[in-house]
């Protein structure tokens, strides 16, 4: 158990009212005791008491400017402050409590109300610190939980998309064309994006996602993927499954990269005009990362050698995207593909297969 007394501050410009307060107050609570506001002021600054008995009517520094004082101070204000004085009138005790005291003893002392009223006014201090303490506690404990909940979150995300890149480099197995074409198409769909302000989180995001374009090629028969010779309708059909399979792997209405990476496998083979696939989107109907990575995707597959085909020049490329520019392509996005095409062959000679 805690023996502590309580400290009081008395600040009375009479010698005889001191003696008296500290004789009553003194067996119960530790007293500092001083005659003027200045030297009050230092000693509540330094002792931080629990209370202070303030007298009024002193020279050079009053009662109300020691009280305006005290609450002036970050490190004070919440000191409760009991004026005792001989002034009675309501006015008076009105603008006292105006300043912030918390309570008025009126001279005479009545030992049992100055007992009463010392003792209220502290247990309220000591009750009011301790909820101050349990709310600065619980919301120390709030941040921690919050913390840990984030940190969990952040882990789960992490974990479904290292899934997905573990995916992505079993694909990349499949099909000795698909690790330089990824990461071609990675730079070329955030340049395309950068180039229409998306923001960094998005561009990032964005980045990841596109990587993750062909994944339902995992679903693919390797007859199919691996023919060296242009598909039959029927094959055709079946590659393009890989769509819906890439969309089925990574679920829909998943928060950040993965719920951008859905709709990138979903949608990179739609068309403007609607005659895409899996679902013959039309226009902005088709979520804008599916319509920025089928630019850089057809990009890409065109001006690369296949086994089945020769790699198309880049003016051919570009006239072509220019001949389906609200066909084939969003018209907007081709334009400002072009704008950046320069830095495209830049990545496309660096990322060379």
């Amino acid at each position: 158990m805690n023996n502590t007394k309580e400290t009081i501050v008395i600040v009375d410009d009479v010698p005889q009212n001191l003696a008296l307060l500290n004789g009553i107050l003194k067996p119960l609570y530790r007293i500092k005791a001083t005659t003027n506001g200045e030297t009050a002021l230092k000693i509540i600054t330094m002792e931080k008491p629990s209370l202070i008995l303030l007298d009024i009517m002193m020279p050079d520094m009053d009662g109300y400017e020691v009280c305006r004082c005290i609450k002036e101070n970050p490190d004070t204000r919440n000191i409760p402050i009991i004026f005792v004085t001989a002034k009675v009138e309501m006015n008076d005790e009105a603008f006292g409590l105006s300043l912030g005291a918390v309570d008025y003893i009126h001279k005479p002392i009545n030992t049992a109300i100055l007992k009463a009223r010392v003792k209220t006014h502290i247990a309220l201090k000591n009750q009011e610190s301790h909820l101050e303490a349990l709310v600065k506690k619980r919301t120390r404990e709030l941040e921690k939980s919050k913390n840990k909940l984030e940190m969990a979150k952040t882990t789960i995300e992490n974990s479904r998309y290292e899934l997905i890149q573990c995916l992505c480099r079993a694909a990349e197995y499949k099909d000795r064309d698909t690790g330089a074409h990824v990461n071609r198409v990675c730079y070329y769909s955030y340049l395309l994006a950068r180039e229409l302000h998306f923001d960094n989180d998005y561009l990032e995001m964005l980045f990841d996602a596109a990587a993750m374009h062909d994944i339902g090629k995992l679903g693919i028969e390797d007859e199919i993927l691996l023919n060296p010779n242009s598909l039959t309708i029927d094959e055709f059909n079946k590659m393009k499954t890989h769509t819906q399979i890439g969309a089925d792997i990574i679920k829909p209405n998943q928060p950040g990269v993965l719920g951008i990476a859905h709709n990138v496998a979903l949608t990179h083979h739609e068309k403007w005009d609607g005659s895409g696939y899996p679902k013959g989107l039309k226009g902005e109907e088709i979520p804008i990362e599916g319509r920025i990575v089928a630019i850089a995707d057809v990009f890409d597959a065109l001006t690369s050698e296949r086994s089945y085909k020769k790699a198309w020049s880049v003016d051919k490329v570009v006239q072509f995207l220019k001949d389906e520019r609200d066909r084939h392509f969003d018209a907007r996005l081709v334009d400002a593909f072009i704008k950046v095409l320069p830095e495209i062959l830049k990545i496309k000679e660096k990322n060379a297969a």
